[in-house]
């Protein structure tokens, strides 16, 4: 490890006691991703206050070739928030900054630090009876910066979009310690590159978030939510398409499981219950919601909705929640799929999407493929049908040793699945970023001429190479295999 005793004394001088952290206890929990696959050291923990201090900082890691990895709620699934082993970068916590700087009622807009949590966001947004579109199982630790830096998904994708159709500016901190501030929106903008875009979705590789300006949405009136059982994906497809047909844009969710999600959430949540009597192949939750103009027919038209898809032979049962509590039951076993398979045992966990209308083959062909190539393993994708994401999972046989498994078959089978990904057109990473899990299979599978001006717009605005090196942007060929 290099010698930077120069510099975390002039970094101490600048944040202070609170804003600097050289204690290993301190820091220990920011050093290891969610999904504990990755751990990496660090000479400190940064935690400014403001914006004006993330750039005197950057200044000074510039000045003094200081690696920076910025992190937010630590909860990224990519291992795009942790640093390597070297122990020469520092970590940049945003948590500390998370502020409301605006809340604009009547242009339903709110500018914000990145270091706020989304839950609050929510909170804050519900107060004036406004809402933000976007929601995921993390809602309590995923920060606004994070989600920015990641391109956030999450459940209500398929009616507003992804993390990149709800910001309207930014404000970020940039390699040599400027400032780039487009926190102001336009509806009509045509001087030249629309930079905030090229940020969003970069993962602190390109620049530093330290606040933004979002959309928000009129409260709604309303919702109701129901649980259907399916046999098949291909008929979850059909009843999607025929619940757009008939509802618009009052069906604000639409998220699928086979059985075997279903399961191993009522096994790991001791109070929850199955929605349905019956056995089924595949089920889907939906969500519908309405102002509050449309809220008084909206229960009626999602009975008569699936009272006809029954009719057409789509759903085999059905039910619509009765109440609020029952709604937030259904949608809470939506989002324990994923711990509730991480304590099955070792998985391989893939966030991928292919062409919306052709996701519901690929699960099908993909499933026996995987389980056929990779015996005793387990195939299960769940998740977003409607925006041709899922997350397709490969659990490890039984008695598997985690970290040895994924390790050794669990590589080959991510190679595998990442491979069928390309052959069908689709993405290896749908909604959760790159990171450092996916680089190198960005860097195999991607398309070259993209991964060169990836490089060239990385090395124009980080030509040190400081920002959260070792993630997202693959190394060039020559550079890999010297």
């Amino acid at each position: 490890m290099a010698d930077h005793s120069a510099f975390l004394a002039e970094a101490e001088s600048l944040l202070g006691a609170r804003g600097l952290t050289r204690d290993p206890e301190l820091m220990a929990p920011w050093l290891t991703d969610w999904r504990g696959r990755y751990s990496g050291c660090a000479m400190a923990l940064a935690s400014p206050a403001d914006t004006q201090q993330v750039s005197a900082l950057v200044r000074l890691c510039a000045a003094h070739g200081v690696a920076i990895v910025p992190q937010g709620g630590n909860s990224g699934m990519s291992g795009g928030a942790t640093p390597d082993e070297t122990g020469d970068a520092i970590i940049l916590s945003l948590r500390r900054m998370d502020r409301i700087r605006e809340l604009d009622v009547e242009g339903r807009k709110v500018t914000c630090d990145a270091g706020l949590i989304l839950q609050s966001l929510h909170e804050a947004a519900e107060e004036k009876r406004l809402r933000f579109p976007l929601t995921l199982g993390g809602k309590g630790s995923a920060t606004i910066g994070g989600l920015i830096s990641t391109n956030a998904g999450g459940t209500q994708v398929l009616r507003h979009g992804t993390m990149r159709a709800q910001v309207l500016g930014i404000e970020a901190v940039l390699a040599d310690g400027s400032i780039f501030d487009a926190l102001t929106p336009l509806k009509k903008d045509n001087r030249g590159f629309d930079l905030k875009q090229m940020l969003i979705g970069s993962e602190g590789t390109l620049g530093i978030v330290t606040a933004a300006t979002l959309r928000l949405l009129p409260e709604i009136g309303g919702r109701v939510v129901a649980w259907c059982g399916l046999d098949s994906i291909v008929t979850a497809r059909k009843l999607l398409l025929h619940c757009e047909a008939g509802a618009g844009d009052l069906l604000e969710g639409f998220e699928v499981m086979p059985r075997h999600s279903l399961a191993a959430v009522l096994a790991h949540l001791p109070d929850a219950r199955s929605p349905l009597a019956g056995d089924h192949a595949w089920h889907a939750l939906l969500e519908f919601d309405a102002d509050a103009a449309g809220i008084e027919t909206l229960p009626d038209k999602v009975e008569t909705l699936l009272g006809s898809a029954m009719e057409l032979g789509l759903v085999e049962d059905a039910v619509i929640a009765a109440n609020e509590s029952q709604a937030e039951a259904f949608w809470l076993i939506r989002d324990s799929i994923a711990p509730a398979e991480r304590a099955i045992g070792p998985a391989m966990q893939h966030d991928i999407s292919v062409p919306v209308d052709r996701m519901a083959d690929f699960v099908t062909f993909a499933v026996p493929a995987v389980e056929q190539s990779f015996p005793q393993t387990s195939a299960v994708a769940f998740g977003h049908l409607g925006d041709g994401n899922v997350h397709f999972h490969v659990l490890a046989p039984a008695g598997a040793v985690r970290g040895e498994w994924e390790a050794q078959e669990g590589k080959a089978i991510s190679a595998y699945v990442h491979d069928l990904v390309t052959q069908w057109q689709g993405s290896i990473s749908a909604e959760h970023g790159i990171g450092q899990m996916k680089r190198d299979e960005l860097g195999r599978l991607g398309d070259p001429v993209a991964l060169a001006m990836m490089r060239s717009v990385k090395q124009a605005l980080d030509p040190q190479g400081l920002l959260n090196p070792g993630k997202l942007v693959p190394l060039a060929p020559d550079a890999a295999n010297p």
